[in-house]
Parts: C-alpha cells; structure tokens; sequence
C-alpha cells in the first residue's frame, strides 16, 4: 500500500515562505513519484502502464504509439477510472512541425436520448438514473479515437501495442488501496452484474481484499477482437451486438447504429501567453482549457510572487478567479457542434482584464452577489498520463468513465465497463450534477451531442520550445488543481515535484464554498480566509497530477504523490 505522510517543506520565492505539501513517507521510495531522465519520460497513474509506455518508446515506437500503449494499460489497470467503454481528450506537441494537436474522442449522447429524459413527472431531476445503470450509458469514443490518431501518425503496427493491455487482462495485477476504495463504494452495482461480480467480488460477495490478483479474461478475449479488426473490433460484430443487447435487455437506449456512427473530432486548441509561455489546452466540449487560461490570466497582473504561495492575500484572489471563472462555466459552455461558445470572448485580453480588477476585493465575494458581466456576442473520476520523448514531442492525455466503475453496467462476456457519462449533461438549467457542477442551457441533452467536460490536459511551450505537459483526474477540480500546479512552478517558481504536491483549494462558485485539502494551511491562514468572508471546508479534492517538464538537457517527470502513479524515465 502507498503511503504518504504530510509534512512542512519550505521553498524560497524571492523570500523564505512556509507551504504545506503531500511528500512520500520516507519509508517508501520518493523515486516513485519524481524521476529526472535524458531521453523519454512518462507519468501515469499505473506502475504497469508508465513500464510498459516507457518500453515501446526504448524499442523504437514514437510517442503516439506510447500513447496507445498507455491508453489500453492504464483501461485496464484502473477499471474504476477509464476503459474502452469510455472517452477522452488527447493534446498532442509536434515537435517537429512545432504543432499542438487537439483530438477529441468524447462519448456522444445515444440518438434517441432527449433534453428531460432524466426528469420525473413532476420535472424534479432524478440523479441515480444518470449515475447508474443503462440510461447512464454514452456511446463509448475511446477506441476510435486511439485507432484514428494512431492511423494519422503511429509507426508501430496496432495489434502489436495491445499486446501488453491483453497480457496484464489475462495475467492479472494486485488489487491495491485506491481500487479497493472503488470497489468497495460500488460494491451495490458490481455485485448485481454477474460479470463484473466475478471479478472484483470475491465469492462470498465481498470486495476483493488487497493484493488479491484482479483478472480480467473477457476484456482480454475483446482487446484481442480490437487488436485484430481495429476499432470495428469495437463498433461492430460481436461486442458491439453484446453491448447494446446488455443495454437494451436492461431498458436502455444504446443502439448498433449509436456505435456505428461515433466520429472522433479534431479541435483547435485554445491558447494564450502567460508569464511570457505560451499555454496551449482543450478546447469546449472541455470547460478544462478556458477556465484554467482564464483562471491564470485573471492572477496575472497580479503579484502572488511577492504575497507568497499559501498567504491570505495568494489564495483570497486565487479563490476569487476559481469561482469567477465557474460561474462563465455554467452560462457559456457546451458542445461547440450543437451550440455557440463564444471562446474568443471568454479569453479577450480586455475581458480578462476586467474580471481581474473585479476579483481584488477585500472580502470574498458571494456567489449570489456575483454579477455576470456581458460579453460580446460571438460564439471524478478520471485518468490522466504525461509523455516526453527524446525528439521533444509532448502528449497529455486525460480519459474517464466518469464516476467510479462508471454507470456499473458490464456488456455481457465482453469485461467492458460502459461509462455514466449521461451524467456530465445538465438534467436542467441549474441542476446539479455528481460534482455540484451547475448545468447550463448550452449543455442539455441532445442527440449525437458531446457532455460538457472539465478534462484540462495542457501543454506550455516556452522559447516556441517543449516546456511542461500536464492533466489530472478528478471532474470539476481538475480545472484548478492544474492551474494551481501551473501557478507554483511558473509564479511561486517552485520545483515540479513540490509543484504537484502542495496543498490545493477549489472554489467552483456553487457550492459557494472554499475547499482546503491536508495538510490544511495554516490556523493564522484560514481564520484571517474566513474574516474575509471564506466559508472554509476541508475536503479531499482528489485530484492526480502527472506532469512532466523540460530540464537540460532532458525531463523532469512527477506522479503525483497523493496516488498510486509512478513517474520513470530513461
């Protein structure tokens, strides 16, 4: 079992400041979590995963083949977080076109879905049906997104990057802490599907303990089936007729058609400079990219250095950003395919500018009193892995069934897990969904359309050069703990591993709430943040940075240490 231990460490910024950070327990080998290297480098949130990633890379693979390497390893070593029966983002550095690729491979709304369709009689929303079971389910857009990208740029034949997913399926890895906690909190649906009950329960019923072997032979027999035939592996034949039949003998909506129809998009990445770096993040239906530009870009001006990370004063106007820039979340973002984000206008210097004098106030601000300023019209669970190469590309990629064991529904003989993803619509405006996030307008229900996400894989350059790749797990928090992990190693010029592990806050407008995590700051920090008007909880924000930067010569990698990850290079 990983463990840490929450220590004090100090860090010069201009001047001596104390600031709280997660660090491993001396006991346990810091290397895990902080490896520098000449050539390649790799973080994820799976030991076999960053092993087996770092290996295609040594044997001649490029970084788009480590990609799809890391993608199918890490469905299958966190069953609970990601899988083929999800979808996610990839941001791709280009070294050699000096190029930053967007792809989005986000699930889609089932074709006979509909705005109200989690709503009962009366309207009120009902949570549990976007959250558990068949209705939860999204069409699936993993595979084709990793076999369309690796068709455009892979150099090693696909079947032969499933290899390492289809031996650790069959052979099995040590159920460790954080899927044990999984399990064990949705132990009510995997124990009412026979075929995930096989293999997470033991035969009492109960939660596989610790260190026992996780096998999972159907996922193996179906990566086998994609290895093949590709991502038609996947979209048709048998496990797309086993899919839908489980969804549909369970009342849900899926169809073949659904999974026949899924296109991958490549997107255009939103961008701005900040600090003089040039920061490059996903585009909408991820929220992630705006709100972690707007958030930094709203600090910009101005001077944590010299307040000091973890001050009042430092984390008053970070909270501030964090919650100005939530409440633009709710009104303005969406599917850019069905509706209008006015992207541009949300990263106008002049419109950041005003929302940056709007922040510095002396008392918090309440998300009631908060006055949405017009702009012009135009228009938690997750994974996340980092990689470098030795040629200077970047890749980050964030993916997710979205809660636990997603909606803990198995299509049957196949050990796919389907996601919930269902759940990242807003049911109606204002409505809460399993983060607290409030839906929009711009993100109801509509056929073939893609969830709002906050997934933020972000890519900096500095000098035009490769600088930082980073992402987290996490829904809503993602947004800040990557930019918070930005602001300490670019504003606080903090080194990268003390970068990931210091104390986080979020504040996401509604709940109006200032969420600290341990180690907690400090009592003079918190009481002088609560006269201010902060309602402070302390609350695991849950957030697994994996982020890699560039040294010289070579990388910097760091797994965060709160996980079970591990960061290695050669």
């Amino acid at each position: 079992m990983v463990k840490v231990l929450l220590l004090i460490f100090f860090v010069s910024v201009g001047c001596t400041h104390r600031v709280n950070i997660v660090t491993p327990d001396p006991t346990y080998s810091k290397s895990r979590f902080e490896a520098i290297a000449q050539n390649n480098m790799v973080a994820s949130q799976g030991e076999a995963t960053t092993k087996a990633t770092l290996e295609v890379l040594k044997s001649g693979g490029n970084i788009i083949d480590a990609f799809v390497v890391a993608s199918f390893m890490i469905s299958v070593e966190r069953p609970q977080s990601t899988g083929i029966g999800g979808g996610g983002f990839l941001l791709y550095y280009n070294r050699s076109e000096n190029k930053v690729y967007a792809f989005d491979f986000r699930e889609m709304a089932p074709v006979l879905s509909k705005s109200g369709m989690f709503l009962s009689k009366n309207g009120s929303p009902q949570p549990l049906l976007s959250q558990e079971g068949p209705l939860a389910v999204a069409t699936p857009g993993l595979v084709a997104g990793l076999f369309e990208i690796h068709q455009k740029f892979g150099k090693l034949p696909w079947g032969e990057l499933i290899a390492p997913a289809i031996k650790l399926a069959r052979e099995g890895f040590a159920n460790y802490p954080h899927l044990s906690l999984a399990i064990t909190d949705r132990k009510h649906l995997l124990a009412a599907d026979p075929d995930a009950k096989k293999i997470f329960l033991d035969g009492a019923g109960q939660p596989r303990a610790l260190g026992d072997l996780i096998i999972q032979e159907e996922l193996a027999r179906t990566l086998e089936e994609i290895s093949i035939k590709g991502k038609d592996g996947f979209y048709k034949g048998k496990v797309a007729k086993s899919i839908v039949s489980t969804i549909q003998a369970k009342r849900g909506i899926l169809t073949e058609k659904d999974l026949r129809d899924y296109k991958m998009k490549e997107r255009l990445p939103v961008s701005a400079t900040y600090k003089g770096l040039k920061i490059f993040s996903m585009p909408p239906p991820s929220s992630g990219g705006v709100h972690v530009i707007q958030i930094l870009k709203m600090l910009e001006k101005h001077n944590l250095k010299k307040m000091g990370p973890q001050s009042v004063e430092a984390v008053h106007l970070t909270a501030q950003s964090m919650q100005r820039a939530f409440l633009d979340r709710s009104i303005y973002l969406g599917d850019p395919d069905f509706t209008d984000v006015p992207v541009s206008k949300l990263l106008d210097q002049k419109y950041l500018n005003e929302l940056s004098d709007k922040i510095k106030t002396v008392k918090a601000i309440k998300a009631e009193e908060l006055k949405l300023i017009p702009i012009p019209k135009e228009s938690s669970e997750t994974t996340h892995f980092s990689i470098a190469d030795s040629d200077g590309n970047l890749v980050a990629s964030t993916q997710t069934i979205n809660g636990w064991f997603g909606s803990g529904v198995m299509a049957k003989g196949t050990g796919i897990i389907l996601n919930n993803e269902m759940d990242d619509f807003a049911q109606q405006v204002g409505a809460l969904n399993l983060f607290s996030a409030v839906g929009g307008e711009k993100n109801l229900i509509q056929p073939k359309k893609r969830p709002l996400s906050s997934m933020s894989p972000t890519i900096i350059l500095k000098n035009n050069s490769p600088y930082m790749a980073l992402g987290s797990p996490s829904g809503t928090r993602i947004i800040t703990c990557v930019a918070q992990t930005i602001l300490n190693a670019v504003e606080f010029e903090m080194p990268l591993l003390e970068s990931v592990a210091a104390t986080r806050i979020h504040q996401q407008w509604q709940p109006d709430k200032l969420k600290i995590e341990a180690p907690y700051l400090s009592p003079k920090v918190e009481s002088e943040l609560k006269l201010k008007g902060h309602d402070i909880v302390h609350e695991k924000l849950g957030c697994s940075i994996q982020a890699i930067q560039k040294m010289n010569p070579g990388w910097k990698g760091v797994s965060d240490p709160r996980g079970e990850g591990l960061a290695l290079g050669n």
